[in-house]
Formats: structure tokens, C-alpha cells, sequence
């Protein structure tokens, strides 16, 4: 089913003036940072042809389309579109969860540096990582960290929104290939965990070089790495 802009036409209509898509990459990686994409888009009719969910694209596609997205009618698919990084250091300090908020806050921080104000988010999913739980007693307000804590615009979750939604589509493939060339980068170093082919997931040969050479400091040192 190719993707459309009904979802983010029903949040115009409901008086959005411009709805941000959101995706993030490497959730489930043992090495390298959690990634979150942003395609800020306000009322429009259409996205460049092929745009699709990153997972149903070729490597080579993904680049193509990223290009796409960046030149779609003359200044690009949307209003903006940014990448937001979380390090596998504040993975660790904060967890995968909070890392994937302080990511997405972000990339919509990068969005508003560009004058763009988001009035609604489509979120892929069905968990809405990006808006912080409640505060409790336990919290001290003194010391939390903006990033952790600060509200994003209302948030709709949409289950396979990356197969949906243009916006959604647009966030994850802009994600998916920025972290791949973080990845591939940082290959040159670590050659011996071959991230250029397998980007910090568990593959067999990742497995066997953390058990033999141990982690780097790009692993999730609190995940259950093999030992």
C-alpha cells in the first residue's frame, strides 16, 4: 500500500498548520547512537514518487530517495526535515527510551532553529516515547534534564505510520541513512565488529568480535552484550 497524506490531512483540517512525521532507527542496535528523523510538512497534495517505508527500499534507493526528499520541488519535500542523534553513552545514563525522546527533541529543536513551528507530530508506533511521563515526587525538578522533561507538540501514534504516512516515510528514510553513514564512519575505526554491513545490530560476526575483542566505547555498555 503506497503512503498518502491522509493522516496528515486530517490534522490540517483539524487546524494544524503544520505536522511533523516522525521515525527513529537503530532502537534494537548494540552499538552506535539511537537516530530520530523529522519531515515537517504543512497542507500539500504531493511527495516524490517512490517514497516508502526505509525497511522496503534498497541502500541504494534509500540514498537516492534522500536526495529526493531534499530537492522534491525545488526546495525540498516539506517545510524542513532534521536528524536527531542520542549517543550510546546517554542510551546507558537514561535508557533506550528517554535516549529516543532526547533524539526526537532534537531533531524538532533543529526544525524550530529553522522557523518552522510544529503544531502536531504523527509518531510511528503504537508507544508515544516522545512525550515525557508525568513528574513525580521522586523527580527533583532541580536537576532534570531539559531534554528529558521538555513537551513536544500533541502527539498521534500511528501503527505502520512509516508505511502510511508521507511525512512518517519521509522521517524514517532521512533517519536510516544518516545513521548508516554514521555507522559506516565509524567502521574505519572498528573494522573488526563490520558495522559498514551489519550498522551496530546483532549479527553472527558482531556477536563473535564482542565476545573476542570485548565492547567499544560506541556499545551500549547496560545492554546484555555477549561475553
Amino acid at each position: 500500500m503506497p503512503v498518502s497524506l491522509a493522516y496528515e490531512a486530517s490534522l490540517w483540517n483539524a487546524g494544524a498548520q503544520v505536522v511533523a512525521g516522525i521515525d527513529e532507527v537503530g532502537r534494537g542496535a548494540l552499538a552506535g547512537p539511537v537516530s530520530v528523523g523529522v519531515c515537517a510538512v504543512g497542507p500539500c497534495d504531493a511527495w516524490p514518487d517512490g517514497l516508502a517505508d526505509s525497511k522496503e527500499l534498497t541502500a541504494p534507493r534509500r540514498a537516492a530517495m534522500a536526495d529526493a526528499l531534499a530537492t522534491f520541488g525545488g526546495t525540498g519535500f516539506g517545510l524542513a526535515r532534521a536528524v536527531g542523534h542520542a549517543s550510546p553513552a546517554e542510551i546507558d545514563e537514561h535508557g533506550i527510551v528517554a535516549a529516543l525522546r532526547i533524539a526526537g527533541l532534537r531533531a524538532l529543536a533543529e526544525i524550530a532553529s529553522a522557523g518552522v513551528v510544529v503544531d502536531a507530530v504523527l509518531l510511528d508506533g503504537k508507544h508515544d516515547w516522545l512525550t515525557a511521563p508525568p513528574v513525580t515526587l521522586f523527580d527533583d525538578p532541580a536537576t532534570a534534564s531539559a531534554a528529558l522533561t521538555h513537551a513536544p507538540p500533541p502527539v498521534t501514534m500511528v501503527i505502520k505510520g512509516d508505511g502510511l504516512c508521507a511525512s512518517i516515510a519521509a522521517g524514517s528514510v532521512i533517519a536510516k541513512v544518516e545513521r548508516d553513514a554514521l555507522m559506516a564512519a565509524a567502521h574505519a575505526d572498528h573494522p573488526e565488529y563490520g558495522w559498514e554491513s551489519n550498522k551496530g545490530y546483532g549479527a553472527a560476526a558482531h556477536l563473535d568480535a564482542i565476545r573476542t575483542l570485548g565492547p567499544t566505547v560506541l556499545h551500549r555498555r547496560s545492554w546484555r552484550l555477549p561475553e
